[in-house]
């Protein structure tokens, strides 16, 4: 049976929920668990070679001492998250949800370490990225390197680390299990989704958001964000994780870093507000238009605060979140055919996509 949380639109993935923060258990994970199945010297393959198990170990471990000090612990007035280092002038990425509305955090480098305090400097909700900066001495902290995510294939294995549940300097592993996801986390508003996702069994808990996904070569190939969960069952659905790549976290960083806001993201926006309108038995039945941006797509297209978005493309546009995969699919400047109801009548408008901004 296919889960209902799958997608299938426009081959995207839809989940009824997803867990950004809350209670779920952190199992032990060994840091090599496939070394169980090996017995003596018996040869695993890897990198199109044979390596002994004790070999692979090491590997996993060397990883460890290499990146594990580029992760922080962060934490706010009311929750706590992870982070990577980016840069030697004391720049952290980590996940917009992370940080919320705070202005400044508190940083905890490594065990032992003095906490530091950083200042919020930019985020990036489309994409759940922000970027923090420590206001003293950032000596102790260690850039990690960032890998080319478009080279992610499926079955590599990967490391997680993070904070889980507030246990500093946790690892744990798995592999690639798909690239270019595109996630919707349930909610109704821009940080609603996420696009060309990784998705990794490695286990992401509470407090892994903002951490470091990682390859075998010692770079982080993403930024551990959420966890599915199971709209039917309830609950965190084991073995499904999702990371942004590392591409993005470079992309977007780069920009704040630089200009303190995101100015172009890659992706497409029709520049409105909206909220997901039912009809008369409660079902979702299109997209009602809140606000329109000045000079933006929607604008520039006759489109109206109270009008009614029910389609796109000759494709039914049923919520805010339909829509937002639907854009998800799309670049800046593309042309599209607008469906919506104005009063009492269904009407088709031209539109070109606007590129979405901080």
């Amino acid at each position: 049976m296919r889960p209902s949380w799958l997608g299938r639109r426009r081959a995207r993935t839809r989940l009824g929920a997803i867990l950004l923060t809350g209670a779920v258990l952190a199992a032990p994970v060994l840091a090599a668990p496939v070394l169980a199945a090996c017995s003596g010297e018996r040869a695993l393959s890897y990198g199109g070679s044979a390596v002994p198990p004790a070999e692979l170990q090491a590997r996993y471990e060397s990883v460890v001492d290499a990146v594990l000090p580029s992760v922080v612990q962060i934490s706010t007035n009311d929750s706590a998250g992870s982070g990577v280092v980016y840069d030697s002038r004391g720049d952290i990425v980590t996940n917009e949800h992370v940080v919320g509305g705070d202005k400044t955090v508190r940083v905890l480098p490594a065990a032992g370490q003095k906490v530091l305090d950083a200042d919020v400097i930019g985020v990036f909700r489309p994409d759940d990225l922000a970027v923090i900066r420590v206001t003293g001495d950032a000596g102790s902290l260690r850039p990690a390197r960032f890998a080319d995510s478009d080279k992610a294939v499926v079955g590599e294995i990967v490391l997680a680390m993070g904070n889980p549940l507030g246990l500093t300097d946790s690892v744990t592993q798995g592999i690639v299990s798909a690239t270019g996801r595109t996630v919707d986390t349930g909610g109704q508003g821009a940080a609603a989704l996420l696009t060309s996702a990784i998705q990794t069994s490695a286990a992401i808990n509470p407090g892994n958001s903002g951490g470091a996904l990682v390859d075998l070569s010692d770079q982080v190939l993403g930024i551990p964000t959420l966890t599915a969960r199971d709209p039917e069952a309830g609950g965190a659905v084991p073995g499904i994780g999702f990371a942004i790549p590392s591409n993005t976290v470079r992309d977007i960083a780069g920009q704040i870093i630089e200009h303190g806001k995101v100015t172009q993201s890659g992706r497409a926006t029709l520049d409105i507000t909206g909220q997901t309108a039912d009809d008369a038995q409660g079902k979702p039945a299109g997209v009602a238009v809140i606000a329109v941006t000045a000079g933006g797509a929607a604008a520039k297209a006759g489109i109206r605060p109270g009008d009614l978005i029910t389609g796109m493309d000759g494709e039914g546009v049923l919520s805010m979140s339909a829509l937002e995969s639907d854009l998800a699919a799309m670049k800046p400047g593309q042309p599209v055919s607008v469906e919506l109801r104005r009063d009492d009548s269904d009407l088709r408008v031209r539109a070109v996509l606007d590129s979405l901004t901080s």
